[in-house]
Parts: structure tokens; sequence; C-alpha cells
């Protein structure tokens, strides 16, 4: 059954490439007809073969990924968000460079194997000369986005599989990488997915921009966009340029809004496309800009933007954020709250000891920001601080990511080698992120490393380190040492002082937070948030912590127009959930969970009940929705 299945899509490949009448199924979309026939003609590839992909060596696999370091932690975040929107079974979220060679993967673990049978593997190279007719590969051939439904890839083989992927570019236009989403099941209709191209795309955008604006974080960058309100957005136009006015960058969206091609502006002087001098446009400047102006073109159109950068002028006095005295000392990070403040001032003492730390709290509580805020307030402050996120590496690199290796070491790997995180964390901090999700093999060796105070990378010798650890994680460790999953012995050596961060429904300094927060987000504008507003932000249950409340402060400060937030900017689900005057059906006379209960039912309303939406709109996965029903005993 399964060779006639290879030889009827064989056959169907060859009528269409020999230019045939086709006009129903695959071959009758000319984009995919081009495709057949460059797999023919020019890779002289055989639709009914059966060969697995070709995956590339550890080394250059990791080779790869260092290349792409950036990108790659930009769209990780990325990738799991886009993963949790696509709610149902059976996906998996890829990013590829530029060559097709899968860097990354995001799946559920229990699927894992299913992609891997369909050839979805690290380090796979699925560039259409080698796999023919996919998603990945003639995304990058094509240079847009496109859907690749089951019978219209080329290789019999792959028919399984449904692709939506996007490209990414980089700032002057060259392909970056490909985000792609799979899936192996059956049931995929080609309309289902015009909502999973969307996704891809949006996030692709996402990814770009992102990756722009880091690209050039110490240049001028002028952001700008037809409507204020999209400013800020993945629609909106980049435009980079140095400190003679000429431009250096820009996306496409910035050459749609401006009618010219990237020839066109590269390399020419910024006032000679818009309305204003140099003089005028830099005294707009802002490090943190937020709130937009009115910008015209050469040619009378009015744009709204804002520019980021050192302004040239005297900057306006500022009324200082109502913030504790430790902000002067200790940037990023609010410590008004007592319990909060007394838990800083013990961590700093015993990291100053090298005691190890661990730092547990809910997503989005700020456990990175306060790890941070103790290395910058430690006598270390001068030296590298190195964050690993440990459930967002793949378990196949970590090894060569924390510990190095040494060139020569495996096939592929690269002749100068690669230091680790634990290397380049050498008279600094090392800040281990989610550490229950370590492997128990790498478990061992960073004991050991924690006893030896040695790094072994990988086909090395032992290297001398002098690294000081913070560790972080939302989960019970207690609980996966009993389970097996984690070592009791690095448990204990981890723990030299355990901090747990309050959720921020439970901190007391919630209004000087609030303060804080806006302040750092309206970067030196004066925004005012009027009474009926900042009750309804501090009673609000914030599910996602900090992190969902600068978010929402970050939105609010860019749409921000007159200085003044008021009830009616805040979202629909911060106004909807104040608390009522009248007792809460199920209240439990606790005013924080009776707060959390009706935010949850407030969203679930607002939502119609769709868990997905309602997640995303509160800020958490949904296995984090579910659980906080079954706490407060939500049922539909």
């Amino acid at each position: 059954m399964h060779d006639n299945h290879l030889s009827r899509h064989a056959q169907q490949v060859l009528t269409v490439t020999q230019g045939k009448a086709h006009l129903q199924g695959p071959g009758s979309d000319p984009s995919i007809a081009r495709s057949w026939l460059r797999c023919l003609e020019d890779y002289h590839l055989d639709p009914a073969q059966t060969m697995a992909p070709t995956v590339l060596e550890h080394g250059r696999v990791l080779e790869s990924r260092e290349r792409l370091q950036q990108v790659l932690h930009i769209a990780g975040n990325e990738m799991n968000s886009l993963h949790q929107q696509l709610s149902g079974a059976g996906h998996a979220v890829l990013l590829t460079d530029a060559r097709g060679v899968i860097l990354n993967c995001v799946t559920a673990p229990a699927e894992r194997r299913i992609f891997e049978r369909a050839g979805l593997w690290l380090g796979a190279d699925w560039s259409e000369a080698c796999e023919g007719t996919n998603g990945i590969g003639t995304c990058l051939v094509e240079r847009q986005s496109l859907t690749i439904h089951q019978d219209e890839h080329f290789r019999g083989r792959h028919t399984g599989l449904t692709c939506s992927a996007s490209p990414v570019f980089d700032p002057h236009g060259e392909l970056l990488a490909v985000l792609d989403v799979s899936s192996a099941r059956r049931d995929v209709s080609r309309q289902s997915q015009f909502h999973t191209m969307a996704l891809v795309n949006l996030s692709a955008k996402m990814i770009e921009s992102c990756y722009f604006l880091r690209c050039f974080d110490n240049q001028w960058l002028l952001r700008f966009h037809l409507q204020a309100e999209s400013v800020g957005l993945f629609s909106e136009g980049l435009l980079a340029f140095d400190g003679e006015g000429r431009i250096c960058a820009v996306n496409q969206s910035a050459l749609n809004l401006l009618g010219h091609i990237r020839g066109g502006l590269l390399g020419k002087p910024v006032e000679a496309f818009f309305d204003c001098s140099l003089d005028e446009l830099l005294g707009r400047a802002c490090v943190n800009a937020s709130a937009s102006w009115p910008l015209r073109t050469r040619d009378g159109r009015c744009l709204f933007a804002v520019l980021r950068g050192q302004a040239r002028r005297a900057p306006m006095p500022l009324v200082p954020a109502p913030v504790v005295e430790e902000r002067a000392q200790i940037p990023g990070i609010c410590l008004g709250d007592a319990t909060l403040q007394a838990d800083f001032r013990k961590a700093l003492r015993v990291y100053e000891r090298d005691v190890p730390l661990l730092v547990n709290g809910e997503t989005g509580s700020g456990k990175e920001a306060f790890a941070k805020a103790i290395h910058h307030a430690s006598q270390r402050a001068d030296k590298a601080f190195v964050a690993l996120n440990c459930a967002a590496i793949p378990e196949s690199l970590i090894e060569s990511e924390l510990f190095g290796y040494r060139g020569g070491s495996f096939t592929g790997a690269r002749k100068e080698g690669m230091r680790g995180k634990l290397q380049q964390a050498d008279g600094g901090t090392l800040f281990l992120d989610e550490i229950g999700d370590m492997p128990l093999a790498l478990q061992t060796r960073l004991l050991r490393v924690l006893e030896d105070r040695q790094v072994v990378p990988i086909g090395g010798e032992p290297e001398s380190v002098n690294v000081r650890i913070i560790s972080a994680t939302h989960r019970d460790l207690l609980g996966r040492v009993q389970d097996g999953s984690f070592r009791e012995d690095l448990y204990y050596r981890l723990n030299g002082l355990e901090v747990a961060l309050p959720a921020l429904r439970d901190r007391t300094d919630k209004s000087q937070l609030l303060d804080f927060l806006l302040a750092e987000e309206a970067a030196g504008d004066s925004v005012l948030i009027d009474a009926p507003a900042r009750e309804a932000l501090l009673s609000f249950a914030w599910p996602g912590n900090v992190r969902q409340l600068r978010n929402v402060l970050r939105t609010l400060a860019a749409l921000c127009d007159n200085g003044r937030i008021g009830l009616e900017d805040l979202p629909a689900m911060i106004r909807q959930a104040r608390p009522a005057a009248l007792p809460v059906e199920g209240a439990s006379g606790h005013p924080l969970e009776d707060a959390e209960r009706l935010a949850l039912l407030s969203a679930l309303e607002h939502t119609r009940w769709h868990m997905t939406h309602t997640a995303q709109q509160l800020g958490v996965s949904r296995n984090t929705l579910y659980r906080k029903l079954r706490k407060h005993g939500i049922a539909r």
C-alpha cells in the first residue's frame, strides 16, 4: 500500500512537470509546480525515494547556533508562545538558519518521536535541494510565506506533513532564518492552515523587529507608522541612522511606508526623506522613547514616529518617581516591599560569601531581575552576568552550551572550539534559569564543577573557574528530588539560601512598583494615572505577575497621547475585574483569592470561555489557567 502511494504521488509529480493540464490537486498551484520542476531539473531528486533527511554533525549544529545566538534567544520565547497559541496537539514549531538547517524545535515531549520519524531532527537539512518541495526549503527559495500541504510536498515520504513557513529577514534585507509550524496529523485541511499561517507570520515579524532593535541598540532608531497607535507594533517602520544622519538600515515596513527601494535609502541623509532638519529630529530623541509625535515626509504625508537615542539638547527636569532609596544603587528593581527588601539584603550578604542562591517564584515574578540586581549590587558588578535558560536549549546541545568544547573534539567541531557559559561567566555570575529542567546527566557534571571549581570542556582539559551561581525555578524542586528527576545532592548544593519571591498580588509595594515601572516605560515623559485607573490597576490580581504589569504599562504609555491614563484606557479584563461592592458568588473570604477568582471569571466571560484566548489575555500558560480554575472551583 505504501509503495502504491509513492508510485501514485511520483506519477502525479511527473504529470505536472511535463506540462500536462492539471486543473485540480497540488499541481494546480503555480508555485508548487515551479518547485516540483526545480526538484526534477535542478536538483535531480526522485519523488519516490524514501531516504531520511541529511543531518549535520553535532559540531556544525553548535557552530550554526552560535552564529544565530541572538536570533535563537529572541525566537525562543516567541516559539513557546506560538506553540501555546496553537493550543491543540500535533504541532512542531521550528526555526532554521538561512540554509534550511533546523536549529531549534518546540513540541510536546510526548510527540517528539513522531516528528523525528518524519525527519524533523535538530540539525536536519530541509533545504529544497535536499528534501524537495517543503515549507522550509520552498520558503527559502520563494522568499515569502507559504503553506505546503501534504501531497504538495515533492517527496512521497513527506506527504503526511503540513508545513506553514515564514521568512525572517535581517536589517539589510538578507534572509536570516525561517520560522515553520509543521503538523503530522492526516486530518489537517488546507483551509485550517489560514489561521496557523497568520500566527506564524506575526511571530516571524516579531522576531525580525526585535532582532533589528537589538542590532542597532547603540544608534539612533526611528520607528514610525501611519497610525499613532501602531507605533511599537510589528507593522511599524524601522530606520536606523548614524551620528551624521546617514541611513544604515531599514526594514520592509519602512520601505513600504516611504515608497522607496532599499538601495534608494541606504547611505542617504535621513533629512532627505523627512520634512525636518537633523537637529530637529535629534532633539526629539529619547533613550527609551514611547510617546509618538507627528512627522511629515518630504512628499507631504503625515506619519507618527518615536526616535530612540540620546537627545542633543538639555533634557527637561524630571520629577523623580517615588521609589525606594536602594533605587540609586540598584538599577532595575523596586524593593518597597519590606519582606522582599530584607530577603534582598540577606541574599546579597550570602552571595558575597560565595554561597549559591536559589530563587523561587511564580512565572513573571521577576526572578532574573532579582538575580541581576544582586549581581549589580555586589563587588562583581563590573564582571559578566551570564544567563542560561535550561528549558529553552535542546537537551542535545545544553552540555556544549554550558561547558564548551575544544577544537577537533568531535566531527564538525570548530577548530578554535567554543567557550561555554561557565567560562564566559568566569569572575562574575552565572544565572541558571529553570534549573529544574536540566537533564540528569548534566546535573552530575554541574555538581562536579561546583565541588572542584573546574570546568572540563568536551574533549578538553580541566580549567579553573571563579564563578558564582544563582539558580531559579518556578517548579517544586523537592518534589522533583522525590520523583528522581533532580539530584538531591545538587539541590542542597545549589540551595545555600532559598529566596521565595512573592507573587505581585501579595506584594505590599504595588503602588511604588506601579510608579517605578511606569517611569521606566514612559522613558522620561510625564505620564499620570487617574485615581480610578490606578485603583483598578492596584486591585487587579495580575496572574502573570510583574511581567504582565510591565507589558500593560508599556502599552498604556505608548498609546498615551495627552499624558494621562484613564479608566477607559485600561484593557477590558482589568476594568471588568474591579472588586464589586456586593459579595461575589463563591467568594472565599480572602480578598486576594477573591480578586484572582473575579479576574478569571471576567476574562473567561470576555473570551466566551475560549481557554487559549483566556490564557493569552491573562499572560499565563493553558496549564496554569486550568490549575487556577480547579483551585477556585470554576467550571462552565
